[in-house]
This record gives C-alpha cells, sequence and structure tokens, in this order.
C-alpha cells in the first residue's frame, strides 16, 4: 500500500533523509519514532508530494508520489504536526468543507467522531485552543474513508481521556482495513496501536520492530537458594543474556513463557519479577538519548 526506494531529500550539505526503503502492507498499522530532525516529517511529506525528493520515489496504492499527486491525495488522508485550519470558520463549517472537497469525506461520521471527543462546532477555528483544534483535525482525519491514514503527532495538546478515545478510534479505523501509519514520541501509544514500529535516526532507518514478536520478549529476575543448574536443551534457545550476581539471577526470554515457569518452579525459585522488555528498550538501544526525549 505504501513504499518508498532509496528515498532521499537533501538541503544543501544536509540531509534530510537519506536512502530510507519502507514498504508497509495494506492494513497494517505502523509507528514510526525518532527524535526531532530524525526525518519523520521530512518523510511525511514526501509522501504527500509537498517536497520534491532528491532522489528515490515513493508510492502509495500504486500511485507515484511525486508524479501522481492527485491520485495519491485520493486514496490518503494527512494529518500534519501543526495542524492549520480556516480561522474565520466555525468547526462545523470546516468539517463540512472537507467532507466534501475529499472524494471519501463523510461529513456525518466526522459529526459523530465530534461528539466522541467533545468537541464544540459552534465555535470559530480563531477562538479554538490548540487542543480544539488538534481535536477538529483528527475529527477531518479519522472520519474520511480513504484506505491510507498518516498522521504525524496525533495526539499532541491533548488532555489524557481524549488521547485514550483517539487510540480507540485509530484502531477501530485499522480494525476496519485502513493502513495508518503514525508518527508519535509517546512510545506507549505505538505499543498500544501499531504492530509494527520503525526507528529512525538522522534521516535513516536504523530499526524495524515487529511489535507482536517483541509483546513476547520478557525480562526474569528471581532468587535462587541453590546454585545455578545447567539449562535444559529444550529451554536453551528460549533463554539469553543470563546474569548472575550471588543468590540473584536474571535473563531474557524470547516465546512463550509456560515451559519456563515449571522450570523456575521447580528450582524453588523466590521473589520472581516478570517484565516485558518493551518498546522503550528497543528504542533506547538506537539512540543515544535520554529518557527526556522520549515518553514511556
Amino acid at each position: 500500500m505504501l513504499a518508498t526506494n532509496n528515498l532521499t531529500k537533501r538541503y544543501g550539505n544536509f540531509t534530510a533523509l537519506d536512502n530510507v526503503s519502507i514498504t508497509i502492507e495494506q492494513g497494517q498499522c505502523c509507528g514510526v519514532l525518532g527524535p526531532n530532525g530524525a526525518g519523520k516529517s521530512t518523510m511525511f511529506r514526501l509522501l504527500m508530494g509537498f517536497l520534491r525528493p532528491t532522489s528515490g520515489t515513493a508510492q502509495i496504492a500504486g500511485h507515484d508520489c511525486q508524479k501522481q499527486q492527485n491520485l495519491v491525495h485520493q486514496q490518503v488522508t494527512y494529518l500534519p504536526g501543526d495542524v492549520r485550519l480556516p480561522g474565520a470558520m466555525r468547526g462545523r463549517n470546516v468539517l463540512q468543507f472537507f467532507a466534501e472537497v475529499h472524494p471519501h469525506g463523510n461529513y456525518q461520521r466526522a459529526l459523530d467522531t465530534a461528539k466522541r471527543l467533545d468537541l464544540d462546532l459552534s465555535r470559530r477555528v480563531a477562538f479554538m485552543s490548540t487542543g480544539m483544534r488538534q481535536k477538529l483535525g483528527l475529527c477531518i482525519v479519522l472520519s474520511n474513508e480513504s484506505p491510507v491514514a498518516i498522521m504525524d503527532e496525533p495526539t499532541t495538546s491533548l488532555d489524557p481521556n481524549v488521547r485514550l478515545e483517539v487510540i480507540h478510534l485509530i484502531k477501530e479505523a485499522n480494525d476496519a482495513g485502513k493502513t495508518v501509519v503514525i508518527c508519535s514520541h509517546v512510545l506507549s501509544e505505538i505499543e498500544d496501536i501499531c504492530s509494527r514500529a520503525i526507528i529512525m535516526r538522522s534521516g535513516q532507518v536504523v530499526h524495524d520492530q515487529d511489535l507482536a514478536n517483541l509483546r513476547n520478549q520478557h525480562i526474569i529476575q528471581c532468587r535462587l537458594p541453590d546454585a545455578m543448574p545447567e539449562i535444559p536443551s529444550d529451554l536453551s534457545s528460549l533463554m539469553t543474556n543470563f546474569e548472575h550476581k550471588g543468590e540473584r539471577i536474571q535473563f531474557s526470554t524470547n516465546g512463550d513463557l509456560s515451559p519456563i515457569l515449571p522450570w523456575l518452579t521447580g528450582l524453588n525459585a523466590s521473589e520472581v519479577q516478570i517484565r516485558q522488555i518493551g518498546l522503550k528498550a528497543i528504542y533506547q538501544q538506537h539512540h543515544d538519548t535520554t529518557a527526556e526525549e522520549v515518553s514511556p
């Protein structure tokens, strides 16, 4: 449904996007992660045809993003990172306008979405708060019945309750078959919504993570009263990265935990703690970053 081939964007000596090649299948929900300046928004603008690539190509639904912009825009609904809407128009009129200009627009669904997000549509855009304008942009995007949705920071400026409702709406759209691409700094949102996460750094894709596989990876910590025994051969492939300090032991798992837990019980293990490795750990493996740059 969406593909880039060595997509590159340079501004003089600065490379904003560097030979990015990705493929996103129809119906997939994919998150794009990375610090500011990683190239995420640049890639989205190239996909929408708002920027001309220095080299490489991009396609959405089989249409070239540069040469067939009109056809691409008919298949996509896009939420930019900085939502800008006509200030003199009231919210209801904005929804009606966008529903009429896009071939997949749905005005009634936009009204229903606004109700779910508790948005006052009688107010003019110029007098809306930042969060209200974000809600209005989300109503436009989430009500549109196009096969692809691209959203740059969809939950920015929203309170926690509205964030949860937006997550539900995105999941519903994806469950209905829409291909969704989301950029977010909130790692927990990507874990909740997406089946895949692409991590970018300095204009390049540095990691492509299957989140279903990641959910099967855990870290187990426990206390063993006796010496660490030899690991059974049928479990050795499931257990890695052992750390043994005194009576305390820690190791990683990859796969079903059900064969491992009875083995631990038989060792009289105590103080057993099990936690998923999580996307944050994967992200930090690929970035020299501080905890402030991403939200858990």
